[in-house]
Formats: C-alpha cells, sequence, structure tokens
C-alpha cells in the first residue's frame, strides 16, 4: 500500500521533532502535526523558561554577596512583568528555530490536533492523513487532586504567565517542579510556603541531598510544611485564597501553585481507533523498541513514563529514526547513569546510584561526603554550605554514584556523568588532579570515608 508519509508524529515538542528532523535527513517522508506550540513542554512551560526564572531569582543572592567584594549598591528594584516580557521574546524566538528546523529538513508541519483513526490513518482539521508509521509524542500535562476549590489554583503552565508576581505563594508538591517554583518565588522576593503531605520532599534522590536541601532552604526564611495536605480552597472577599489543610489548619496566600505531579497528554487522541494499551499507570505501553500493541504505532517521551527529561526524550527520538530509517546506525537507550539537575536554590546535581539505592542493591558501600562554605562566601556574612558526596562500591571500587548540593552543580555533574559512564573507580578519582581553586575540586580530594 502507497501511504502519505512513511512517519507521521503526533506532537513537535522535544523527541517529536528530534524523530522527525533526523528521519526526514535519512530520507523518509514525514510530517508533524502540533495542535498548541513549537517545541513542547520544555521550550515553552518547562525547562527553557524556568531556568530563565532562575536566574532572575539568583540575582538576588549576587546583590546579597556583592558588599563583601566592596560593590556598594542602591537598593535593587525587582520588575516581575520585564522578566516575563524579557523571557516571552526568548521562547517566541525560540518556536522560530523549531519551525525552521522542521521546514528545513524537509518535514511537513501541520499545525492543529492530529487524532488517531486507525491503524495508519491520522485526522487533523478534517483532513485524513495515511502513515506507515505513526509516532506519538504527545507529552504530559500537570494534574491538580480533586479538591473543592481546585480551579483556583494554578500550575506550572499558568505560572509562566502571571501578570504581577504574588506576595504571598504557597506552592504543593514535593517534586523537583515544586522545589524549583518555591526557590523563584522566594529568590523573586514572595513570602513563599512549600507544602508536601510526605516526610520529606525529593523522594527517590539521595538521602543526604534531601536533608541537606531542607536546611539551606530553612537558612533562607523559606516557610516549609511536611506531613501536610490541602482538604479545600477558598477565595476571600479581598481576592486572596485560603487554603484548609486536612488537619484543620488553615494557610492565606496570594496564589496556590500545584505541582503534584503530571498526567500523559492523551486527551481526544482516538487511541480507542486502534490497539493501542496503556500501562496501570495511564501511560502508553511500549516495548523496548518503543513499539506499541499496535504494531505501526511508536510513542515516545513524556506520554511513555519511563524518564521523563528532555534529553531522554531526544535520545528515544533518535533511536526510533534511526532503527525505522537507518537501522545500521541504530543502537538502544541507555538508562542507566542518566545526569540530572535540580535548579533549586541552591541547585542539586546528581548522577549514578543514590545510598539508599545501592544498599537496596547488595552493595557494600563506602561513603565520602564533604560539607564546606564555598570560598566565594568567605568574604559575606552568608553561611550556606555545599554538599558534595560520593558512593562507592567497596569491593570493586568503583563509584556508583556522585551527588551535590550547590552553585554550579548542574555544570559539575556533567563531567561526572561521563566518569560514571566510563566505569571510573575511586582511585581514579583520586587519580585525577583537581582545578584549584573550585568547588570542582572537592570530587578529587575527598579521601577519608565518611561511613
Amino acid at each position: 500500500m502507497a501511504y502519505d508519509f512513511d512517519l507521521f508524529v503526533i506532537g513537535a515538542g522535544s523527541g517529536g521533532v528530534r524523530a522527525a528532523r533526523f528521519a526526514a535527513g535519512f530520507g523518509a517522508k514525514v510530517a508533524v502535526a502540533e495542535s498548541r506550540y513549537l517545541g513542547g513542554t520544555c521550550v515553552n512551560v518547562g525547562c527553557v523558561p524556568k531556568k530563565l526564572l532562575v536566574y532572575g531569582a539568583h540575582v538576588a543572592d549576587e546583590l546579597e554577596q556583592a558588599a563583601g567584594f566592596g560593590w556598594t549598591l542602591e537598593e535593587g528594584h525587582f520588575d516581575w512583568g520585564t522578566l516575563i516580557a524579557n523571557k516571552n521574546r526568548e521562547i517566541e524566538r525560540l518556536n522560530g528555530i523549531y519551525r525552521n528546523l522542521l521546514v528545513n529538513s524537509g518535514v511537513t508541519l501541520l499545525q492543529g490536533h492530529a487524532r488517531l483513526t486507525g491503524a495508519h490513518e491520522v485526522e487533523v482539521e478534517g483532513q485524513r492523513y495515511s502513515a506507515e508509521h505513526i509516532l506519538i509524542a504527545t507529552g504530559g500535562w500537570p494534574q491538580v487532586p480533586d479538591i473543592p476549590g481546585k480551579e483556583l489554583a494554578i500550575t506550572s503552565n499558568e505560572a509562566f504567565y502571571l501578570k504581577d508576581l504574588p506576595r504571598r505563594v504557597l506552592v504543593v508538591g514535593g517534586g523537583y517542579i515544586a522545589v524549583e517554583f518555591a526557590g523563584i518565588f522566594q529568590g523573586l522576593g514572595a513570602d513563599t510556603t512549600l507544602l508536601y503531605r510526605g516526610e520529606l520532599f525529593l523522594r527517590g534522590f539521595d538521602g543526604s541531598v534531601r536533608t541537606h536541601l531542607k536546611e539551606e532552604l530553612e537558612k533562607r526564611g523559606m516557610n516549609l510544611e511536611f506531613n501536610a495536605d490541602i482538604q479545600r480552597i477558598d477565595k476571600l472577599d479581598d481576592g486572596s485564597l485560603k487554603a484548609t489543610l486536612k488537619d484543620g489548619r488553615e494557610l492565606v496566600a496570594d496564589c496556590i501553585f500545584y505541582a503534584t505531579g503530571r498526567r500523559p497528554m492523551l486527551d481526544n487522541l482516538g487511541l480507542e481507533s486502534t490497539g493501542v494499551e496503556l500501562d496501570p499507570r495511564g501511560f502508553i505501553r511500549v516495548d523496548e523498541q518503543y513499539q506499541t500493541t499496535e504494531p505501526s504505532i511508536l510513542a515516545i517521551g513524556d506520554v511513555i513514563g519511563r524518564v521523563q527529561l528532555t534529553p531522554v526524550a531526544l535520545a528515544e527520538g533518535m533511536a526510533v529514526a534511526r532503527r525505522l530509517f537507518k537501522p545500521e546506525q541504530y543502537r538502544t537507550v541507555d538508562y542507566q547513569n542518566i545526569p540530572t539537575a535540580v535548579f533549586s536554590q541552591p541547585p542539586i546535581g546528581t548522577v549514578g546510584l543514590t545510598e539508599e539505592q545501592a544498599l537496596a542493591a547488595g552493595h557494600k558501600v563506602q561513603i565520602f561526603e564533604s560539607r564546606f562554605r564555598a570560598m566565594k562566601l568567605t568574604l559575606t556574612d552568608i553561611q550556606e554550605k555545599t554538599l558534595m558526596k560520593l558512593v562507592v562500591d567497596a569491593d570493586t571500587d568503583k563509584v556508583l554514584g556522585c551527588h551535590m548540593v550547590g552553585p554550579d552543580a548542574g555544570e559539575i555533574i556533567q563531567g561526572l556523568g561521563i566518569a560514571l559512564k566510563a566505569g571510573a573507580t575511586k582511585q581514579q578519582f583520586d587519580e585525577t588532579i583537581g582545578v584549584h581553586p573550585t568547588a570542582a575540586e572537592e570530587f578529587v580530594t575527598m579521601r577519608t570515608v565518611t561511613r
């Protein structure tokens, strides 16, 4: 059968665009349908604008530290509107770049909602197209628990477009998005409370990292409410919001921001017209080659619920394009030792196993841990401390995990990700000469086993 396209991609986020571009480069006839914005969550309401806001919030730290280096500054004034306008301009520029990447690669770009009408057929704005292969890359969407007053809360989607910076913000959630936005709001001057139903935020991260960040956020004056959850939200006469907690307490804020998880974006996708099945968590079920239970349909990225990170979606998109249209270059995606960062304040960088994971996997471990006040702060009164930690297999000397909380953690952990991917040992870390004076050299100068 002759198809309109060799590959039809639903969703122009990071993974979908990567798959489409490279498939077209390999000679395939490709179409991409996108109903919302080019670049997906990351470019528009995710990692890119978030990092820009993190940079903005971090300026407050630089201003606070300036006096110790001899700078006398007039009292600073922050304007939320300027930051958001500049952010919007940059996102529009990136949208254009994504458009050019697709069009210049020979991809047919269809702007409209795509709906599956069969194993090889997609409908966009009333027009039907056939394809030998269909790739679902529709990403995820934030979700708010079904409580009375949920419509009064916002998510990350709306936070980037707030007209004004709220004076009081209540951030609900314990994952990295909650922690990052709490730092953004507080750094930009809002009275910020972070509320989480569990004992401690960032479940799944190394215990030392979680505890250290908690201590540093408390030093910065952030109000942390653990073992707490909201029962209902009400709007008061003055326009503020009242959150009634399940323990009966009441918290009042001008903005309640929910970051309590994301669901796969499957709305009106037409999966019922195909043999595509979902897993028990509600994500699209795929095999190791990203093929769904409908052989002609594949899925990648957040919609499959594996590792929900932009670089992972990019790698998955590349893998699909190669397997289908350049099999001699195909290689599987390695999900081990993926470096990650949390752009909290201070930020986190981590790669490899946590101490808890290493012990659970049966490793006999040696822990090397260091906490120190960064050199940059020695001329100031700021008492923030940096944490660095190595998890080492005591029998093989292999470094199983590297963890950091402190300035530039994301930048530093990227290089260590290469070391762990290469199977570096603690001896090789020790024999590596450090760059002095830097914080990063601490990773190659830790000699004493902490425990």
